[in-house]
């Protein structure tokens, strides 16, 4: 790391954490440290340095920020990752280090849409049955097993191979967003899909499922984020930015 340049983590994963740490990365204040997971097996990296794998807890991170004299945390993990973020809400605290969660605003419903909100992936299983024997679940590879004793035919979509337990009646996809309208509709008339099932994660690289079940007026299951974590907020990465020059300046003051 330079002199006189501040650290910043991003915990990242998402396209809004590779596009903050894109938009950072070329400022010579600033070393951006980008945190991954390591849940998916080829992750899109971001610009700048990549960590990969976990801290160890909240007592792990808090360390980690102390001992690396991070300036300033960005949470831009997936909003259903609600342990890790409730874990870096923590350990900022405890490290006296500014944190800011990044969300991209949540999928609303528009008309033509046939939603049906649930709190839980154990809540969007107990619906299925009475919605049709043809599903398409496009939650990703975690969670699963919520649905592994509904005698139904399921579609699974995912980055990389789902672990069992599984549906006993699965059909894997594996496939990355970003996907079109064109392609969502061709899926669907395919296998013959009659409900979806999907977690409202927002954005861009995912959405066109949603048109495509407008279109042909299929029923989705829309599993509801988690709570909001008490701490500050941003929903684009452009807020994001201007957060941390603000805090910056703040700190050099």
């Amino acid at each position: 790391m330079r002199f006189g340049t501040r650290r910043v983590l991003v915990l990242g994963g998402t396209g809004e954490a590779r596009r903050l740490a894109g938009k950072l990365a070329g400022r010579p204040d600033l070393h951006v440290t980008s945190s991954l997971a390591g849940r998916v097996r080829e992750p899109q990296l971001p610009p700048g340095e990549v960590r990969i794998g976990g801290f160890g807890g909240v007592d792990g991170l808090a360390d980690w920020l102390r001992s690396e004299d991070v300036a300033a945390v960005v949470d831009a993990t997936h909003p259903f990752a609600r342990t890790i973020t409730d874990n870096a809400v923590a350990a900022a605290r405890r490290a006296g280090c500014p944190l800011l969660v990044l969300r991209r605003p949540a999928w609303e419903p528009v008309a033509g849409d046939d939603w049906r909100p649930v709190p839980s992936m154990a809540a969007a299983a107990a619906l299925l049955p009475e919605l049709g024997e043809r599903i398409f679940l496009t939650t990703g590879r975690q969670g699963l097993a919520h649905f592994a004793g509904l005698d139904l035919q399921f579609l699974v979509r995912a980055v990389d191979p789902p672990e069992p337990p599984l549906p006993p009646r699965t059909t894997v996809l594996l496939a990355r967003g970003p996907f079109s309208v064109e392609d969502e509709l061709a899926l669907l008339r395919e296998h013959r899909v009659d409900a979806l099932v999907s977690k409202n994660s927002g954005g861009s690289m995912t959405s066109a499922k949603l048109v495509a079940a407008r279109e042909l007026g299929l029923p989705v299951v829309m599993v509801q984020r988690p709570p909001r974590p008490d701490a500050p907020s941003a929903g684009t990465v452009e807020q994001a930015a201007a957060w941390l020059d603000a805090v910056l300046r703040d700190h050099a003051g």
